[in-house]
């Protein structure tokens, strides 16, 4: 008897520890706008990063405190920079069910509005909106190296994007879903004009990996709207407002996973007609492999004879200089890393992704994946990339020749029509 105890007692505790190792919390990343150097936008009294971070601060105070199976995650806590991919970074680290970012609306010269709004990722369909965005992503010029770490993306250039309209976001629904419940809290919950839901590009949106939302609380730029929004009330009530729709969004969505129906959510259609997905853009055919010239350099010489076709495919050789278009569309690769010297294959700095390539740009080697004429094609591989290089960015070659790559991706829309 004592030993029939003692082995229920060990599969108990089997079961205990099972239930718990897959047990999975609802993980919330909350995002304070802005930080450190960066103010934000500036009113009269008060500095756009502040009132984010109050404001994120409350809504993470709320969650914790009324939900027990949420784990909240800050990108910052304090007043300090934070860069736009670090911030997409901790949460896809996390492994997060949603992603809210806190902001605070502004107009230039004095101008004056009223009204919360929500924002998913998309092409910005009217200049207002696009305004918006400008204003938000010129937050990486306060970064080192954003050239680089955001491949050439300008963002006060119109043109930069242009690449929000190939963007297929495979959580549009369910970010639009919860930005109208946001928007009907704020509008029923804190008496707030509803300036509606809307779509544009903003960068820290484009590289997380699930729903995700910018709320903007209000315009800094004008008097009432500061006022309301630096006090104790008004913070409060906008954080409350957006944990309102936190809880009814993790509910139904908790709701719908442990439900054994499988029928699909109920489609939920926003007021803003700008919020509708992107249907206009059809999808794009897969290209043709391009045929391919070597760029400046010679490519790595095969160590097998001409006739050895069969050998040379089984033999273990050095990636392969990166090679371009001999047409006119311009191909597009995922830049991962850098090296001083020629790696070969097997090597460990490139974790195992193959196929590879290599371009030598300033004495430097640097290496890329996934070419194709097919902008969309590449940007699908972008995040299996980015798994194992973070800083992974797109670039594209034509003739031979690196060249812009928002130039090259505006010339691939136009190839489209």
């Amino acid at each position: 008897m004592t030993a029939y105890k003692h082995i229920l007692g060990i599969v108990w505790l089997l079961c205990c520890c099972f239930l718990t190792a897959t047990a999975k919390d609802f993980v919330v990343v909350i995002d304070a706008g802005h930080g450190g150097h960066d103010s934000g936008a500036v009113g009269k009294t008060a500095k756009e990063k502040n009132i984010n971070l109050k404001v994120a601060l409350k809504l993470g105070k709320l969650i914790e405190g009324k939900c027990n199976d949420v784990k909240v995650i800050y990108t910052r806590k304090t007043d300090v920079f934070v860069n736009l991919n670090r911030r997409a970074e901790i949460a896809n680290e996390a492994k997060a069910d949603l992603f809210i970012s806190v902001h605070t609306n502004a107009l230039a010269n004095n101008h004056t509005a009223r009204g919360a709004s929500t924002w998913t990722l998309g092409l910005a369909r009217s200049d207002a909106n696009l305004e918006v965005a400008k204003r938000e992503n010129a937050v990486i010029l306060y970064e080192d190296d954003y050239k680089t770490r955001y491949a050439g993306f300008d963002p006060n250039s119109s043109e930069s994007y242009i690449i929000f309209e190939f963007m297929q976001d495979q959580f549009m629904s369910q970010s639009v879903h919860f930005a109208s419940m946001i928007q009907q809290q704020f509008k029923s919950n804190s008496k707030r004009v509803d300036s509606g839901v809307h779509q544009a590009g903003f960068l820290v949106l484009r590289a997380t990996s699930m729903p995700s939302v910018l709320v903007e609380l209000g315009f800094i730029s004008t008097p009432a709207e500061e006022k309301y929004l630096i006090s104790e009330e008004g913070s409060s009530s906008m954080a409350n407002s957006i944990f309102n729709a936190f809880l009814a969004y993790k509910t139904e969505q908790q709701a719908r996973e442990a439900s054994v129906n499988n029928s699909p959510a109920p489609k939920v259609i926003a007021d803003d007609e700008e919020v509708k997905p992107i249907a206009d853009v059809k999808p794009t055919p897969k290209a043709e492999p391009s045929k391919s010239t070597a760029t400046k350099a010679a490519p790595v010489k095969s160590e097998t004879k001409k006739d050895d076709t069969k050998k040379a495919t089984t033999t273990k050789e050095q990636p392969k200089k990166t090679t371009t278009s001999t047409g006119y569309a311009p191909v597009f690769k995922i830049q991962f890393l850098t090296a001083s010297a020629k790696l070969n294959n097997n090597d460990k700095r490139l974790k195992g992704l193959q196929p590879v390539d290599y371009y030598v740009e300033n004495g430097t080697y640097k290496y890329t994946y996934g070419a194709s004429t097919d902008y969309n094609a590449v940007r699908s591989k972008l995040k299996t990339v980015t798994a194992k290089f973070k800083d992974a960015f797109i670039i594209a070659f034509k003739n031979d020749k690196k060249v812009n790559v928002n130039e090259a991706i505006k010339e691939f829309m136009q190839n489209k029509k």
